[in-house]
């Protein structure tokens, strides 16, 4: 039988991290009663932010699609101006 490993990193603000990994051992022990789990941990390590925030994936994607609009909208009225 083979098994998979599923490592998840989530980060957290400090403060909310007790509370964050009192759920996310509620949700494996939820989990747990379907499925069947072999071991493992949640970890908590403390780090220092570099201070800039990274846009994600979405970020991305929507402001990607804010500039094709706008793009768009600039052209229809140049192509109103045209016709008119």
């Amino acid at each position: 039988m083979q098994y998979k490993k599923i490592n998840v990193e989530v980060i957290v603000v400090a403060d909310e991290a007790e509370a964050v990994i009192a759920e996310l051992n509620a949700a494996l022990d939820h989990i747990d009663e379907s499925h069947t789990l072999f071991g493992g941990n949640i970890e908590a390590v403390a780090f220092e932010h570099s201070g800039k925030r990274r846009r994600s994936a979405l970020g991305h994607t929507l402001a990607a699609g804010e500039t094709a609009l706008k793009t768009a909208r600039n052209g229809m009225k140049t192509a109103l101006r045209a016709v008119i």
